[in-house]
């Protein structure tokens, strides 16, 4: 082995261990060894679109470590953290880390890909080795080890940033040939086979394995390490979870078992085993709880015991040991044993082994979450369609078939809530005997939707009869014993419920099918809502939201919705966009033709609105001749076509006295825009943009701040 080989494998041993990137690059940026490279980069790298954006960071190593002397670090344009170190004896740089410290980093990266300027590049490519850590200090001993290995000069605290591009990138910006565009990848697709999370009989099947094999030693760990590692990525989420469950039972000798997820700020159990199985595992400890990433920092795992039930309590409380997976300071998911632990190397040894595991769970989980979000952006951009030429006269029917589709529930009913008697009224239903709705009249959602439109909170039973709730009664028919609950509302006024059961596959509803309902409820709600009102005696609620000289909805209407709608993007990553309008010269308008004249030209353009939307979006006047449009599931490209169309529609329709034309700015929700009033005055921005330019334009407001 020559001095080359001797020195690539140094750094692959080291790259491998650490779990971190490793690139060495000459003077020139040309890449002359690459150890465990961030799958991103090569993929930022080969596009012609985002090379640049490369050279600003990565493209100028070779110049920062060389003038200084020493290891300099960095954050590139991406979000990952690197440091470079000059190369002792040879005209190179070493590139170590790219990697996410932050999961602020990674939840933007995320939603780049999911809906943002990165969505073009295959999923599980792309994430297919992102880089993660939840220690920082993890790449300054990587740097410190490939300085004392192969011979890196002197390391330095602190780092610094630039902006310049490199020579290589610079001739692949001019001559693009990327690798990503020109290759036709398949997305993964999801897993048709019924993966039941249950550890308890995986863990018995190799029972008699486990009884048998031999105390291991660390190599030997290791050695399934590896093994476990090598496949890990070819499986999803769900089942790498029941993987490391299994893993661990087997290999340390345990048999009591949980795994807990993440929801909201919660730790919830998804699966037990052994002993742990049919005990409720109800923890005191939030998620961001100090406590699980100090755990993390210190290397052992966080000790749990039940409080004494009274003071004359002598048994002492079971323990368990709970292990957390952390990732840029967040934890996602915990492993629980139930076992006694008292063997101090073998609960360090789980530690380091969740600790080297947490980064690829944490790829698998974000890919699902990405592969997730696109089935329902589709879901529900076929979803509104089927919406889009709903009469008055079969509204009902057609809104429940079109629900009852979605979910692939073969029953289903829509019961809306009157504030006034706090009684039910059915709808609609499918799928239920004629009978149905007389015979539940007295006491029509009783059982379950008065509590949870009382709750606010949607409900999920796989099995009806494991949550003490009394089953239907047997000539109902119902095939299934799970039903997924919905209340319906829109700010404070609670609108009715949305009931479905007998999941068309046979299987159980789960929060999955709850997430899809959170996207297009919604749509949903308002479409829900404005039917009645329109039927409700009286028209005062109507006219309380409702323009009366546009019957556009208000702003007060749409203030209130759009603080609903800025939550629930917030809460699920899904895209919404905002426009405002203006009416070009409408001053003169008024002016030249008198004001009954201005009036029917607002009814004009609020017509041309309505005609061009689809079902889910909400038009409103804003006030004077304003007018304003909220788009739900729609990010700020699909935005800009939809104000495109608006503006067009309004510049080609015929008016009395002169053309009329508007101009349009538009916001879309994101990190840095994430209240009304910040949506509001950025969209207000945009349009004041529009007027600058000569007036019956669009403009974005993200554009205005990338110039």
């Amino acid at each position: 082995m020559n001095s080359d080989e001797k020195h690539n494998q140094q750094l692959n041993e080291l790259a491998d261990r650490n779990g971190l990137a490793i690139v060495t690059v000459d003077e020139n940026s040309v890449v002359l060894s690459e150890s465990n490279n961030n799958s991103m980069c090569r993929i930022l790298y080969d596009s012609a679109e985002f090379a640049p954006h490369c050279a600003e960071f990565c493209g100028k190593a070779f110049e920062w470590a060389h003038e200084t002397g020493e290891a300099v670090e960095y954050k590139c344009y991406a979000g990952l953290n690197c440091m470079a170190v000059p190369m002792k004896n040879r005209k190179s740089v070493a590139i170590i880390g790219r990697v996410f410290l932050k999961a602020e980093d990674y939840r933007q990266a995320t939603t780049r890909a999911a809906t943002g300027d990165w969505k073009q590049f295959p999923v599980n490519q792309f994430f297919g080795n992102a880089l993660f850590s939840g220690a920082p200090d993890d790449l300054g001993k990587l740097t410190r080890e490939v300085q004392a290995t192969v011979g890196g000069r002197q390391k330095a605290e602190g780092g610094r940033q630039s902006a310049v591009g490199s020579q290589q990138l610079a001739e692949k910006v001019q001559n693009p040939k990327s690798k990503i565009q020109n290759s036709k990848v398949e997305e993964q697709q999801p897993k048709t086979k019924d993966q039941k999370l249950t550890i308890a009989e995986t863990v018995e099947n190799r029972k008699s394995k486990t009884e048998n094999r031999k105390p291991k030693t660390e190599n030997r760990t290791m050695e399934d390490w590896r093994s476990l590692f090598g496949s890990f990525l070819e499986s999803d989420y769900k089942q790498a979870c029941l993987s490391i469950a299994e893993f661990v039972g087997q290999i340390y000798s345990v048999s009591s078992l949980a795994w807990l997820e993440r929801r909201e700020n919660r730790l919830e159990t998804v699966f037990a085993g052994g002993d742990l199985e049919n005990r409720e595992i109800q923890l005191s400890i939030s998620a961001d709880d100090g406590r699980l990433l100090e755990a993390v920092r210190r290397k052992m795992p966080l000790e749990l015991r039940r409080e004494r039930q009274s003071a004359d309590e002598t048994v002492e409380p079971p323990t368990i040991w709970l292990f957390p997976f952390a990732v840029g300071g967040e934890v996602q998911s915990a492993l629980v044993v139930g076992d006694n632990l008292n063997d101090e190397t073998k609960k360090r040894q789980i530690v380091r082994f969740c600790q080297k595991i947490a980064p690829q769970l944490e790829i698998l989980r974000l890919r699902e979450q990405l592969s997730r979000r696109s089935l329902v952006e589709r879901a529900v951009e076929k979803f509104n369609d089927s919406l889009k030429n709903i009469d008055s006269e079969d509204f009902w029917s057609h809104l429940m078939n079109a629900s009852a589709e979605l979910m692939r529930a073969e029953r289903s009913s829509l019961l809306i809530f009157d504030e006034k008697s706090e009684n039910f009224t059915a709808k609609a239903a499918t799928g239920i005997k004629a009978d149905f709705i007389k015979r539940e009249k007295e006491n029509l959602g009783g059982r379950v939707a008065k509590n949870v439109l009382s709750g606010g909170k949607a409900v999920v039973v796989a099995d009806v009869n494991k949550i003490g709730l009394q089953s239907a009664p047997p000539d109902w028919l119902y095939k299934s014993a799970s039903f997924i609950s919905y209340p319906i509302s829109i700010g404070t006024r609670k609108i009715g419920v949305l009931n479905l059961t007998d999941k068309a596959d046979g299987k159980s509803y789960d929060d999955a099918d709850v997430k899809l309902l959170d996207a297009v409820m919604p749509s949903l709600a308002v479409m829900i809502d404005r039917a009645d009102l329109k039927h409700q005696a009286g028209e005062f609620k109507q006219l309380s939201v409702t323009d009366a000289l546009t019957g556009l909805l208000n702003r007060r209407y749409l203030e209130e919705r759009l603080i609903e709608e800025i939550k629930r993007s917030n809460r699920h990553g899904f895209p919404m966009s905002f426009l405002m309008i203006d009416v070009d010269e409408f001053k003169s308008y008024n002016d030249n033709f008198g004001h009954t004249e201005g009036d029917k030209a607002l009814q004009m353009v609020g017509g041309c609105l309505k005609e061009t939307l689809r079902g889910a979006d909400v038009a409103a006047r804003y006030g004077g001749e304003e007018f304003s449009i909220l788009l739900p599931q729609t990010n700020s490209a699909e935005a800009e076509v939809i104000a495109e169309r608006v503006r067009e529609r309004v510049e080609m329709r015929c008016f009395p006295n002169r053309q009329i034309t508007i101009s349009i700015g538009i916001a879309s929700c994101s990190l840095s825009l994430n209240s009304p009033r910040d949506l509001i005055s950025a969209a207000d921005k945009a349009l004041y943009e529009a007027k600058r330019k000569g007036r019956n334009n669009v403009q974005v407001y993200e554009n205005l701040q990338n110039n």
